[in-house]
């Protein structure tokens, strides 16, 4: 099938997701990418793009790594998939252990199959712990302006972004929302206020959730890590949960293990996602510590029901496992580490040379700017994103939000041909030349 028969189909046939799709009908000349290999893309026309943003922040060790395709290839020969409901099997035992190793102070793994669904299952853990132990009225949840914890109604409930959250209002839940630490008023702010809802309704609070130190699709906001480690304090005067959502900053992405690592904080929940599967299958993991897990003992009616038909899927877990080895094996942390003061300096010159880009930031192998305030239905990043693809970048703004988050084993040579073409896509933006 040639490019113009695929996208015909596309267009007859597909809901894609996070689009006007009466305009991408109208006007868009999609990718169309027949394979993937390291931190390239290749269209069915033949060009070659960048992958700038990790095919939406899942591969953070390129596509098709070999070790990783290996790991799945020979998993689907012996065992594609079995319920984890009273069976098991070696990859979900062996991967289990080799994450609590990887995350001291958890004990237990409950797996799911992507970042929206970890989420949900740490807010009903949460939620069903203080139903049955005691504190019945802790139902409510603090959460944070700006924040996106998934798609899923609980996760959505929990979540901050307007524009994705206000047409189900009416199917939400109740929540606190707090100012976002990293807005102009400081992670000061934002903490007073957390702290003195902690206080005045110690026992309606069943958890506060947090994206630590990165709000991902708030448009790429940074903040402090006091401001965890503040929070974290202040959950345990009042003796309730912190929920991690570490779907996007975790596994290496801000240059720690989890960006709690640089709070120097341990959750009570840690939700993965994203990276945990390398890209290549849908797998996620609720991380629990002891005390949590052991508030579902003591008979059949106070246990966990909840579930997915996927729930530790072998090939997943298999996957995951030998993530967790490439990892070590090729040092992905040292070299974030390395490379990760390229990008901040990159962003940096950015705003400070090129006219309407400001407000740099970076943590890790994340980098942002911004072209406005419009939030994110504005248009600013999507003029940057034709110049880039017009360079053989494959960007994905959000709104005025021009932000890379690729392959943390990038080469440094494809690094540097990412940064000069961002800012190239930029100069060209702003002097009216694409």
């Amino acid at each position: 099938m040639d490019r113009a028969d695929i996208v015909t189909l596309d267009k007859r046939h597909v809901w894609h997701p996070y689009t006007a799709m009466d305009e991408y009908i109208a006007k868009t000349d999609p990718l169309v990418v027949v394979r993937a290999e390291g931190p390239y893309l290749y269209d069915a026309d033949g060009t070659r793009y960048l992958d700038a943003n990790g095919s939406w922040w899942v591969s953070t060790l390129g596509h098709r790594h070999p070790r990783l395709v290996r790991a799945l290839t020979e998993q689907a020969g012996s065992l594609p998939h079995t319920s984890l409901a009273g069976v098991t099997h070696e990859p979900a035992a062996r991967l289990a252990q080799e994450l609590v190793a990887l995350a001291p102070g958890f004990s237990r793994v409950f797996y799911s199959d992507n970042g929206s669904t970890a989420v949900e299952v740490a807010i009903k853990m949460a939620a069903q712990y203080w139903a049955q132990n005691g504190r019945p009225r802790r139902t409510r949840f603090i959460t944070l302006s700006g924040a996106f914890h998934g798609e899923t109604i609980g996760a959505t409930s929990v979540g901050g972004v307007e524009v994705f959250r206000d047409v189900f209002g009416p199917l939400l839940f109740d929540v606190v929302h707090v100012p976002s630490p990293a807005e102009p008023a400081g992670w000061e702010h934002a903490f007073a206020r957390v702290e003195a809802t902690l206080r005045e309704h110690p026992d309606e609070i069943a958890a506060v959730i947090l994206e630590p130190l990165i709000q991902g699709a708030a448009g790429m906001q940074m903040y402090a890590p006091a401001f965890v480690r503040a929070v974290r304090e202040a959950t345990r005067a009042v003796d309730t949960f912190l929920i991690a959502d570490e779907v996007f900053t975790g596994m290496g992405r801000t240059g720690a293990r989890f960006a709690c690592d640089l709070a120097g904080v341990v959750p009570d929940l840690l939700c993965l996602a994203k990276a945990l599967s390398g890209g290549l299958m849908p797998f996620a993991a609720t991380l629990a510590t002891e005390r949590v897990f052991s508030g579902f003992g003591g008979g059949r009616e106070r246990a966990l029901y909840y579930g997915h038909s996927y729930c530790g899927n072998p090939l997943g877990a298999a996957v995951a496992r030998e993530v967790l080895a490439v990892y070590r094996d090729e040092d992905v942390l040292g070299q974030v580490a390395r490379k990760a003061p390229k990008v901040k300096a990159a962003f940096e010159r950015m705003a400070g040379t090129i006219p309407g880009v400001t407000r740099p930031r970076a943590l890790g192998m994340v980098g942002a700017v911004d072209l406005g305030s419009g939030g994110y239905l504005a248009s600013g990043g999507w003029r940057v994103y034709e110049a880039a693809r017009r360079r053989g970048l494959y960007l994905r703004p959000m709104g005025d939000t021009v932000y890379i988050a690729p392959a943390l084993n990038i080469p440094d040579a494809a690094l540097d041909e990412l940064l000069a073409g961002v800012e190239a896509s930029l100069l060209a933006v702003a002097s009216g030349r694409t």
